[in-house]
C-alpha cells in the first residue's frame, strides 16, 4: 500500500535516531526542542513540506510526515540541530509507508522503549503531536495514526503484564542509589531540574526513602516549590543558590532537559567527592567530570542497563502486546483503504442532490406543492443510494476502480 499526503508525489516517512544506534552524546546533538516547533513548521513548509510533527526524548528522537523522499526530510531536520545531515545518516532509521506507521505503533507500546514497557513515551507523543497540530501541520491521517496509537498503548498497558514491575528511567536512579550508596539517610541529596523525569524521580526517592535529606533547585523555584509541597521533609532552594549547594551535596541528580551543560567543572569542587546522575539528553553535566577520581558520573545509557530482571519477565507479555498492534493496524489500514473512495462518494452523492434539486425546480415551475414530508423523503433516498454504492466499493475492492469509472461516465461526475 502506496501512502500518500495532500501532495500525490509525496510519501510518508519517519526519520529518526535513538538509543540503538547512538549514545547519549550523538543523540543530544540531534535533540529538538520545543522552542523551536514554530520556526521550524514555518520553515518546513514552505520548503514544501506540509503534514508532519517531530517526537523528541531523551531515548529517541524522530520525524514523521510526509514528503518526495527521506533526503527532503533529513535535511530539513538537520537544520534545526547541533548536529549535520553526514552525521545523522551515520547513526539514522528511515521507514516509509506501512513500515513507519508500524513503527510509531511499537514505540507507543512501549516496545521499543530503552527500558521495555517503559510507557512515557506515549505521553511525550501526545504533547510533540499537539504542539505541531496548533501549528496548523497535521492532517485526517496523522490525527487518525496518533489517536490509534494511543489507543494500542492504552490496550497494551491494560491488558499485558508488558509494564508489570517497576523499570523506568526515575526509577532505575533511585535503585542505582540503592545498589552504590550505603547510609543514604546521611547522605545530602540535590535533584536539578523538575520536568517530568525529575518529579518522578523526587516522588520515587520520597517513597522509597522517605527520610533521606532531598533539596529541590530548578530554574523556576515556583514549580519546585509546587513539588515539594506534595512530599514531606524535601526542602527548596533558589537558582541563585546551586552552586553554593554542590558544596554540600553527595549525590547529585540533573534532569534539567537543557540544549548547553548546566552542570560545568568550575562548578564542582576538585577535591569534592560526588554520585551525579545525568538524566538529560543531551547530556547537562559536563562528561569531562567522570575523568575526576573522586567523581562517579553515569547517565541514562548507564541506567538502563540496570533493570534487565524486570525486563526478563516483561518480555513474556510481547507477543500479546504485537497481537494487539497487529488488531489496531489492520483497522487502521482498512480504513485507509476505504479513505480512498471518498472523493468518489461524495462526488456521486453532489450529483444525486443536483439531480434532485432539478426534479424539485421542475414541479414548482408548473406550479404543484412539494411538502416538506416529500423533501425528507427524497433526501433519505440520496443517502441511502449514497451509502449503498459506498457499501459496494468497500465491499468490493478489486472491482471498485471500474465501478467509479462507469459511475463517472453514467452520471458525468467531476471529482474535486
Amino acid at each position: 500500500m502506496t501512502i500518500r499526503g495532500n501532495k500525490e508525489e509525496q510519501k510518508f516517512y519517519v526519520i529518526g535516531i535513538s538509543y540503538e544506534k547512538a549514545d547519549a552524546i550523538i543523540r543530544g546533538k540531534f535533540t529538538f526542542f520545543p522552542e523551536d516547533v514554530e520556526a521550524f513548521t514555518k520553515d518546513s513548509q514552505a520548503q514544501g513540506l506540509e503534514n508532519f510533527f517531530v517526537v523528541s526524548t531523551c531515548n529517541r528522537t524522530e520525524f514523521y510526515g510526509f514528503a518526495d523522499n527521506a533526503d527532503q526530510m533529513i535535511e530539513q531536520y538537520c537544520k534545526y540541530t547541533e548536529g549535520n545531515a553526514d552525521e545523522f545518516r551515520q547513526f539514522m532509521m528511515v521507514k516509509e509507508g506501512q513500515d513507519a506507521i508500524h513503527h510509531l505503533f511499537r514505540v507507543s507500546s512501549g516496545l521499543e522503549s530503552q527500558i521495555l514497557g517503559d510507557f512515557d513515551i506515549i505521553g511525550q507523543i501526545k504533547i510533540w503531536f499537539a504542539r505541531f497540530k496548533s501549528m496548523g501541520a497535521s492532517n485526517a491521517f496523522l490525527e487518525r495514526l496518533v489517536n490509534t496509537a494511543i489507543q494500542i498503548s492504552k490496550r497494551v498497558k491494560n491488558e499485558t503484564f508488558l509494564s508489570n514491575g517497576s523499570a523506568s528511567v526515575a526509577y532505575s536512579a533511585v535503585n542505582f542509589i540503592q545498589q552504590t550508596q550505603p547510609d543514604l539517610e546521611n547522605k545530602n541529596i540535590l535533584l536539578y531540574g523538575l520536568g517530568k523525569i525529575g518529579r518522578n524521580t523526587c516522588a520515587n526517592l520520597v517513597k522509597h526513602y522517605p527520610n533521606t535529606n532531598i533539596t529541590l533547585i530548578n530554574r523556576t523555584k515556583e514549580k519546585a516549590e509546587a513539588v515539594a509541597l506534595k512530599h514531606d521533609d524535601v526542602k527548596v532552594k533558589d537558582h541563585s543558590e546551586l552552586q553554593e549547594e554542590l558544596k554540600n551535596t553527595d549525590i547529585l541528580i540533573v534532569a534539567t532537559g537543557s540544549s548547553t551543560h548546566t552542570i560545568t567543572e568550575e562548578m564542582i569542587p576538585y577535591d569534592k567527592s560526588m554520585t551525579i546522575i545525568d538524566m538529560s539528553v543531551p547530556e547537562n553535566v559536563v562528561h569531562t567530570l567522570a575523568s575526576r577520581e573522586l567523581i562517579q558520573l553515569v547517565n541514562v545509557d548507564g541506567l538502563s542497563k540496570m533493570v534487565d530482571d524486570t525486563i526478563a519477565q516483561r518480555r513474556n507479555a510481547v507477543p500479546q502486546a504485537v497481537a494487539i498492534i497487529n488488531e489496531y493496524s489492520q483497522d487502521f489500514y482498512d480504513w485507509l483503504e476505504n479513505r480512498e473512495f471518498v472523493p468518489a462518494i461524495q462526488s456521486f452523492k453532489s450529483r444525486l442532490e443536483f439531480l434532485q434539486q432539478h426534479e424539485m425546480n421542475k414541479l414548482r415551475k408548473d406550479n404543484l406543492e412539494v411538502s416538506e414530508k416529500e423533501i425528507m423523503l427524497t433526501n433519505k433516498l440520496v443517502q441511502k443510494i449514497t451509502n449503498q454504492f459506498a457499501s459496494f466499493l468497500i465491499e468490493n475492492h478489486d472491482q471498485s476502480e471500474e465501478t467509479i469509472d462507469l459511475i463517472e461516465k453514467m452520471f458525468h461526475l467531476k471529482q474535486a
